[in-house]
């Protein structure tokens, strides 16, 4: 498929766009909204479509929003994005993500659009990622205002698939990350433009009142109630209007949409391509495809109801991959699109792949049991890529064999027929540990006839949370626990000829942080299986989409980017690191002066093989934000290092104006290891 980019001249209606105004919230604080709509919309109102992030509208996400909100506006909507209290031009102090303040905030935010002359009264929300998880959280309080979501990229469950753990294991590559960036991003000053005067002192001011979030995610290493707020899982029927959910086989959070799926009472549908975390309309792997249409469909049907089948259609389009050779990233995934009427989907059906003495099958084996050790190598995991893909050029698995050498590995014979594979499959396994605390790590890999092997998905458990993860109790070593937990949901085609290759290990780095001491699994087969959802039938889709397309962003100039990764390893001291680096920006005119843009970012995850305590992760961000009288750059960093006791990390942020620093400041913490 094609991208185009339509030019403002195109659209059905001349589009306006409001650069800076006020929403006020009840305590006094005023909330930074930027606004893109049609220029009649005074005479000729039109609903509204809410986006609530912290990421900065006139800068951090100017681009993106330059080419989707000015779309949506000129085919008769209202664009309302807004930075989150604290963040961008917005007043007030951000503490935390999703917080009850910021969902608050958000119902204000839909009942001040819906009350303004050019809105119709029926509201929207939109957002991928943070804008993805709080429209679903927003909506579960029911604002009555809210019509529908469009939700990209996000969750219903905060502890089970974010940024923070997964499978009851602390998420190594990016958390500390993660949380380092929010750090860069809250600390950015506001627009001296908007703010006036006073700004430095503003400035300075929300400095000293902002913390680094990691401070809190270290503290809630189990699955307690602070993960529970704001988790929609907990109470899927408050959300009471009709829902979109969309993802990629690249992103790290497409299982959730099979989840909402099932537990949503509402009218709802599914949208899964071969992408990363992004717009459709723009994401890698391609092909990409007319989401923004997509999506007026959707506004179209529950903001203005037009009468145009969408609440007739397959609850569920995805793209149905078909195997590729492994590599760090894909301009295309091959395959085709399938629907599904309903989900669950009657075409699917569970088949297990029983793991024998070094083989997997079909059919239950006969004779007597036997079991497998395996040991621990702290780097296994190294080839895996990033837990979520944004696209970059080094952040997809690459070949698994290296890994495979670490683990256990079980072989299915070469498949005589092509098998489909749609949904979340899930691990069976009969296991013992010689520790208190230990993990398991399950891969399923596609092995192609020269012998290379693609990751198809994988799943972890720390075995603490084995029963619960609100709940975690340690092992008995050498008891022998029967365990199941689900791998990532996929959509995958293997070939005739190609085998399944299911991968068991303890250690996983850097996607999951190690257990405190160096583990032996036992495996005992053949009670230990891969339960696999095939798909049996169904149809391709009938619904070809249109041509991606987006409007023309504002006139700029790219700076020089880069993107790297690489993966080495110390000969002497045999300490495996891995390094992730990016950086990229642009200049433009805006009021009239010219503006600078440009952001770098790197982590390192290192570790030795014989030694989970030797695990370490340094993270760096830089972000350069200036204008024409005022020239600002932030550094933040971070460490996450451990004992067989405690995590630690170290962590600290710079804030510079014209090269002199006006604020710096750094934080030490200690956290037990609540099991973790």
């Amino acid at each position: 498929m094609k991208v185009r980019e339509v030019g403002l001249a195109e659209l059905p209606r001349p589009v306006t766009e409001i650069r800076d105004t006020w929403i006020p919230m009840p305590d006094g604080t005023r909330l930074a909204a930027r606004i893109w709509l049609p220029k009649d919309a005074g005479s000729d109102p039109v609903p509204g479509i809410l986006e609530l992030l912290p990421y900065r509208k006139s800068d951090g996400t100017a681009m993106r929003d330059s080419k989707n909100a000015a779309w949506f506006a000129g085919h008769g909507y209202a664009v309302v994005r807004v930075d989150i209290r604290g963040t961008g031009n917005s007043e007030g102090v951000i503490l935390d993500e999703y917080t009850q303040e910021e969902l608050d905030d958000g119902v204000e935010c839909i009942s001040w659009i819906a009350g303004q002359e050019w809105c119709t009264g029926k509201v929207g929300i939109m957002g991928i990622s943070w804008g993805g998880f709080n429209g679903l959280q927003i909506a579960a309080l029911r604002p009555p205002e809210l019509h529908a979501v469009l939700s990209l990229c996000s969750t219903d469950d905060r502890y089970a698939d974010d940024v923070h753990y997964q499978g009851g294991a602390l998420l190594a590559d990016y958390q500390l990350p993660w949380a380092t960036t929010m750090l860069a991003c809250t600390s950015l000053p506001p627009e001296p433009e908007v703010w006036g005067e006073d700004w430095l002192d503003v400035w300075r001011s929300r400095l000293e009142a902002t913390p680094p979030f990691i401070k809190t995610w270290m503290e809630h290493q189990r699955r307690d109630e602070f993960w529970q707020h704001a988790s929609v899982c907990e109470d899927p029927a408050a959300i009471d209007c009709p829902v979109f959910l969309v993802g990629g086989w690249a992103d790290a959070y497409r299982g959730a949409i099979f989840r909402l799926l099932d537990d949503l009472k509402v009218p709802k549908r599914g949208l899964i391509g071969p992408w990363a975390h992004a717009w459709p309309n723009f994401a890698l792997p391609g092909p990409q495809v007319g989401f923004l249409q997509e999506a007026l469909r959707w506004w179209d049907r529950w903001l203005k109801d037009a009468d145009n089948g969408v609440d007739e259609e397959p609850m569920l389009r995805t793209w149905m991959q078909d195997s590729v050779p492994p590599r760090a990233s894909y301009d295309e995934r091959p395959g085709r699109w399938i629907i599904e009427d309903s989900w669950p989907s009657a075409n699917i059906e569970t088949r297990p792949l029983v793991l024998t003495g070094s083989t997997a099958q079909f059919d239950e084996p006969s004779g007597p049991g036997s079991s497998r050790e395996i040991a621990s190598f702290q780097s296994h995991g190294a080839m895996a890529g990033r837990s979520c893909s944004y696209g970059q050029p080094y952040d997809q698995a690459v070949d698994q064999r290296s890994d495979d050498a670490l683990a256990a590995t079980f072989d299915s014979a070469p498949l005589t027929a092509r098998l489909e594979l749609l949904g979340s499959a899930s691990a069976e396994l009969e296991i013992s540990c010689d520790q208190p605390q230990g993990l398991v790590v399950v891969r399923l890999c596609d092995v192609a006839p020269d012998g290379s092997s693609t990751l198809i998905t994988r799943g972890v458990l720390n075995l603490t949370h084995r029963d619960s993860h609100e709940y975690p109790q340690p092992l008995q070593p050498g008891t022998r626990y029967v365990v199941k937990f689900p791998l990532i949901a996929i959509g995958y085609a293997v070939p005739a000829g190609h085998q399944l290759r299911v991968a068991v290990a303890p250690t996983y780095w850097p996607i999951v942080w190690p257990s405190p001491k160096a583990t032996r699994l036992t495996l005992h087969v053949p009670r230990s299986r891969v339960l696999l959802p095939v798909r049996t039938g169904g149809e391709d889709g009938p619904f070809p989409f249109p041509d991606a397309e987006y409007v023309q962003p504002f006139e700029h100039e790219p700076l020089e980017g880069f993107s790297r990764g690489t993966v080495t390893r110390d000969l002497v001291t045999g300490r495996v690191a891995i390094v992730n680096e990016e950086g990229g920006g642009y200049t433009r005119s805006e009021l009239e002066k010219p503006t600078r843009n440009y952001k770098t970012q790197r982590d390192t995850f290192e570790i030795t093989d014989d030694d989970p305590t030797s695990a370490k992760v340094t993270s760096h961000r830089r972000i350069d934000l200036s204008r024409a009288g005022w020239e600002t750059h932030v550094i933040a960093s971070g460490e996450l290092t451990c004992d067989e006791e405690s995590f630690h990390v170290e962590t600290q942020v710079t804030a510079y104006h014209k090269e002199e620093p006006i604020f710096e400041r750094h934080w030490q913490f200690t956290f037990p290891r609540d099991l973790t």
